[in-house]
């Protein structure tokens, strides 16, 4: 029965055989995760934002379906994708990547997980160093009524990284500061506050470190925030790194400044010509060495953050360098 004022509703249904959607693993499957919109998706399932660097990318004598970079770290994400059910070639081609790679986070997508296979992952979550990341996703699609077809990444094995954090800040409890104590106090229960408010802002792992990095959807630019238990400043800044760094902050305030600076008042601009990074942030007083002062701290920092994010991000996205001899030319 419809209810009176409440209108019509469909309902949820699973399309069981994917290959009704993707026919093909590698002509069809990965083309189209490759997509940003669809790599973009991936990405929220396991928490990070991710840039595809190459499909088919040779790794040793083994070929990753894809290859892609961590927009903040930039370390690697190799994708292995099948539209099947789990097997141990897959797995053995997972362990090859691992063995040659120092630094990387391996992502296994696959129509359904074998007991043993995710078993394994696990194993591999707890045996390997935190440089060393696996997940395993299940790869499903939905229906309502004669709708497109909706894709829906379900994690089934991941890193634990709250463990990991409190077991390698446990680990080195010893050779800790009191303001580096403060500090992972202090960030623990700001992703805390942020996961609370449902931030679109991700912020991640706590540290020991008197700031945060966050992606913003693109290598060579990210949000940093910094508590100010050094020098009593607490910001939020967009910092822009990497050898386009500085064609990238001209282009951004030459052609997008007006804009910016109207949606984030008060921004200051940074180019820092002797350096390899430039800013455009916000610095402010602060004393988070009184714990009293955290909750008005975690509001700043999350209403600035999602501003931040709002405003730049899209044009971040389509933003192209500016040389200096195309900049004077201009003039």
């Amino acid at each position: 029965m419809v209810g009176v004022g409440v209108p019509p509703m469909g309902r949820l249904k699973a399309v069981t055989d994917i290959r009704v959607v993707w026919q093909n693993e590698a002509t069809q499957f990965t083309p189209w995760l490759a997509q940003p919109e669809n790599i973009s998706l991936l990405g929220e399932a396991i928490g990070m934002e991710l840039e595809v660097e190459a499909q088919e990318k040779d790794v040793g004598p083994f070929r990753a379906d894809i290859l892609c970079k961590e927009t903040v770290g930039g370390h690697y994400v190799l994708i292995e994708n099948q539209i099947e059910r789990t097997d141990h070639s897959h797995l053995g081609q997972l362990l090859t990547y691992a063995a040659g790679l120092d630094a990387v986070t391996i992502v296994w997508i696959a129509r359904r997980f074998a007991d043993e296979h995710r078993a394994a992952l696990d194993w591999l979550n707890r045996a390997t160093g935190e440089d060393i990341n696996f997940f395993g996703l299940e790869i499903e699609v939905w229906q309502i009524g004669d709708s497109p077809y909706a894709p829906k990444f379900n994690v089934v094995s991941k890193p634990n990284q709250f463990s990991a954090t409190v077991r390698k800040v446990a680990d080195a409890a010893t050779s800790l500061t009191p303001s580096q104590q403060l500090h992972f106090e202090f960030w623990t229960q700001f992703r805390d506050f942020m996961e609370s408010r449902n931030s679109r802002v991700r912020v991640g792992k706590a540290s020991a470190d008197h700031w945060k990095d966050i992606a913003i959807g693109r290598t060579g630019f990210k949000l940093v925030v910094a508590n100010g238990m050094r020098d009593n400043h607490s910001s939020c800044w967009l910092a822009l790194t990497g050898p386009n760094s500085k064609s990238n902050y001209r282009a951004l305030k030459a052609i997008h400044g007006p804009t910016i600076d109207e949606a984030i008042p008060g921004v200051d601009w940074r180019e820092k010509p002797e350096q390899n990074e430039s800013q455009l942030g916000i610095w402010r007083q602060s004393t988070p060495s009184d714990r009293s002062t955290w909750p008005e701290l975690n509001r700043w920092f999350a209403e600035t953050l999602e501003q931040f994010d709002l405003v730049l991000r899209p044009i971040i996205a389509e933003l192209q360098p500016i040389e200096p001899a195309a900049s004077l030319a201009g003039e």
